[in-house]
């Protein structure tokens, strides 16, 4: 999805004491439906822009970093804001050169739809995802 664009993207915590800038377009759009992502977001899926490390212009404010073991045996390091609470980005020991960014933390309604749908065998039987989206039942 990377088109090299010149844009920037600024990720903030529900506070805004947190925030991340990020230039250009992320190189993937997922949706995730595993167990983790649905604690970490408190909805039934979570939504990530994955963007590369050079994507990154700047980050201000305080982190604290929860990390956790990945179903690919690998680690899933998540820095929130200890003031409200927000997850604003992770990082992933398989993928060391990318950095998932949550989609809700852009604020805009404009950001791009993911392409596709991960660990879908754990989905709420009520979800339901476009034809045209790459469904994967569990991590690609």
């Amino acid at each position: 999805m990377n088109t090299q664009s010149n844009k920037y993207r600024v990720a903030k915590c529900a506070c805004h004491g947190l925030s991340i800038t990020l230039k250009g377009e992320p190189d993937v759009v997922s949706s995730c439906n595993c167990n983790a992502c649905q604690r970490r977001t408190g909805s039934v899926l979570g939504v990530a822009a994955y963007f590369n490390e050079t994507s990154i212009v700047s980050q201000s404010g305080a982190s604290k970093v929860y990390e956790r073991k990945a179903a690919s045996d690998g680690t899933v390091s998540m820095h929130f804001c200890p003031d409200c609470g927000s997850t604003v980005f992770w990082r992933l020991t398989m993928y060391p050169d990318h950095l998932g960014v949550a989609v809700g933390c852009f604020a805009d309604p404009d950001f791009p739809a993911p392409e596709r749908t991960v660990w879908a065998k754990r989905k709420h039987h009520w979800v339901e995802f476009p034809s045209s989206m790459k469904v994967f039942s569990e991590a690609p």
